[in-house]
C-alpha cells in the first residue's frame, strides 16, 4: 500500500450528505475481481446519463475540477452497505484524501486499509472550504500527516485535525492488514517451524 505524508492537490466539493456505498460505486460493478480499474465506474450515476452519456452537470465533469485528489463532502459520507469497492474505486480515480463533518464507520476503516486519508472536521470548516472551491478556479488544499496540518496556499484556511497514532503510522508507512502482518514475518516463520518440529505441540518462543 502506497504511503501518505506530505500531500498538495486540487480540491473537489461534493456539497452532498449521506452519499452511500452505492452511489460511490454502484452495485452492478462488484462483481469484478480485480481491485484496480474501478475509477471509470466511480459516481457512475451521476457522472453518466441513463443513455451512457456523459452528465456535463454533475461536478466531476467539470473542466475545473479535472484531475482532483482532494474530495471535500457532507456528514455520513460512506454509509451504507460495507463494500470494500468504494474506496477501492475513489482511489483508482484518484483522490487519495477526503475531509467530511462524519463518515459511516465501516467506510471509514476502510479507507486506511486501502491507502486514503479521511479527515474528520468542524462544518464550519469544511462549509468554508466548499464555498472556496466552488468560486476559486484550481483551489488547493496542504496536508502534512505527520505534524496534522491542512492550510490552502493564501493560509486563509490553516487547521489542526485529529487522527488515532496507529492509523498515523499506517499510513506513514503504507501498511495494510497485511502489510502490518508481514512485518512479523520472521516470528510467524520462527513459531511454524518450533510448531512442526514439535510435532504440532506449541512452544513458547523466547
Amino acid at each position: 500500500m502506497k504511503s501518505i505524508n506530505k500531500h498538495n492537490g486540487k480540491v473537489v466539493p461534493l456539497d452532498m450528505v449521506n452519499i452511500d456505498t452505492d452511489q460511490i460505486i454502484p452495485k452492478q460493478f462488484l462483481k469484478r475481481i480485480e481491485r484496480t480499474g474501478f475509477g471509470k465506474y466511480l459516481f457512475y450515476d451521476w457522472r453518466f446519463k441513463s443513455d451512457g452519456s456523459i452528465n456535463k452537470d454533475f461536478i466531476l465533469n467539470q473542466e475545473k475540477y479535472k484531475n482532483c485528489s482532494i474530495l471535500v463532502t457532507g456528514d455520513n459520507f460512506g454509509s451504507g452497505s460495507s463494500r470494500e469497492h468504494a474506496p477501492w474505486a475513489l482511489n483508482d480515480y484518484g483522490i487519495e484524501i477526503i475531509i467530511a463533518p462524519s463518515f459511516a464507520d465501516i467506510f471509514y476503516n476502510n479507507c486506511f486499509q486501502n491507502g486514503i486519508l479521511p479527515i474528520k472536521l468542524d462544518k464550519k470548516i469544511v462549509k468554508e472550504i466548499i464555498n472556496k472551491s466552488k468560486n476559486e478556479n484550481g483551489y488547493k488544499l496542504n496536508i502534512d500527516l505527520d505534524s496534522q496540518l491542512i492550510w490552502d496556499d493564501s493560509e486563509e484556511i490553516s487547521i489542526k485535525f485529529d487522527i488515532e497514532k496507529f492509523r498515523k503510522y499506517c499510513l506513514l508507512n503504507g501498511l495494510d492488514d497485511i502489510g502490518l502482518t508481514l512485518k512479523k514475518e520472521n516470528e510467524i516463520q520462527q513459531f511454524e517451524s518450533t510448531r512442526s518440529l514439535t510435532g504440532g505441540v506449541v512452544k513458547k518462543i523466547t
